[in-house]
């Protein structure tokens, strides 16, 4: 386990910029559940006030 590990530290030494896509991936899939998670919040209160009309 740690001899892998090492080995990937290394690799990642060489070649700083191979995890930048991992990293970005990362950061746009946390963006995409913050985006929905306020939707859903903006969707329940819209539909909660909605329902509050009485015509």
């Amino acid at each position: 386990m740690w001899t892998v590990l090492r080995a990937r530290w290394e690799q990642l030494r060489r070649h700083p910029e191979a995890g930048y896509s991992t990293e970005t991936v990362l950061v746009t899939a946390l963006l995409v559940v913050a985006a929905l998670a306020v939707i859903a919040i903006v969707v329940a209160k819209v539909t909660d006030k909605a329902n509050g009309i009485t015509l």
